[in-house]
């Protein structure tokens, strides 16, 4: 299952999709060069923030091109549901085709979806049963990465010794303070926006529900969790590791979920 590419053919996703590439790019390369490395050779930081700093960001593009490319639950054209589920399957008024409880049809993907939470542009894919757990690495790292970027630039003007020697790079020696603002601009953007979209993400887990089933059912109380968290939070990651939970370069491997916890829209 969540080992099948899945492609977006969407333009407005890839503008978006862009543009975070252009941000995680822009720290990666600046960030090093203008504090870490020039702080490191005069012995003002350790090469253990440096390696954190690297090990962040490689988590955090890791975690966005998985979930971009990650089959999130497409369901196959002619489906073989087994007799003693059949009741648990649905039509889609949509597509007219069978699918289970608890999935949705992408209008912008143009086709159902398991167990799906929502269309998210700036992945250029869609967050379902199978990239959920990136999805949630994503927004985790992004956060992780925006707030030690955040931290280092606060650190480099007001902590750290001033630099004795001039940076070798002229460009980034004369626009070192117009470089950092950008820098801390979008890391304070990313860090606002990000963080609330996790917490809506980890109350959906917490509650079994999705943005989808939310919205759908905002009258009804859907705030009393169905199942424990530790059991939601492994189906969703696919494993009760809980280190696991934090690593991206893996496959998930789906655990069976009982049908009479099922709630579907």
């Amino acid at each position: 299952m969540g080992q099948r590419i899945h492609f977006v053919v969407d333009p407005q996703g890839w503008c978006c999709m862009g543009l975070i590439i252009f941000v995680w790019l822009y720290n990666t390369i600046f960030i090093p060069k203008v504090i870490l490395f020039p702080h490191y050779e005069e012995g003002n930081i350790s090469v253990v923030a440096i390696l954190c700093y690297y090990f962040c960001s490689l988590f955090c593009i890791a975690s966005l091109f998985r979930a971009s490319v990650a089959d999130p639950g497409k369901l196959p054209e002619n489906p073989k549901i087994p007799i003693t589920e059949l009741e648990h399957w649905e039509l889609c008024n949509k597509c007219n085709m069978m699918r289970p409880k608890r999935s949705h049809h992408c209008s912008r993907c143009g086709h159902c979806v398991r167990r799906m939470d929502h269309h998210c542009p700036w992945i250029n894919n869609c967050v379902g049963e199978d990239n959920h757990w990136l999805f949630l690495q994503l927004c985790f790292y992004t956060q992780i990465l925006s707030s030690y970027t955040l931290i280092l630039d606060f650190c480099h003007y007001y902590y750290f010794l001033p630099l004795k020697k001039e940076n070798w790079d002229v460009f980034v020696f004369r626009h070192e303070l117009a470089l950092l603002r950008i820098s801390a601009f979008m890391g304070l953007i990313i860090l606002g926006g990000i963080s609330r979209l996790f917490y809506t993400q980890l109350v959906g887990i917490f509650t079994d529900t999705t943005s989808i089933e939310k919205m759908s059912n905002c009258c009804e109380d859907i705030s009393r969790p169905r199942k424990p968290w530790q059991q939601t939070f492994s189906e969703v990651f696919g494993t009760h590791w809980k280190i696991l939970w934090f690593i991206p370069f893996r496959q998930r491997q789906p655990l069976r979920v009982p049908y009479h916890f099922a709630n579907h829209v």
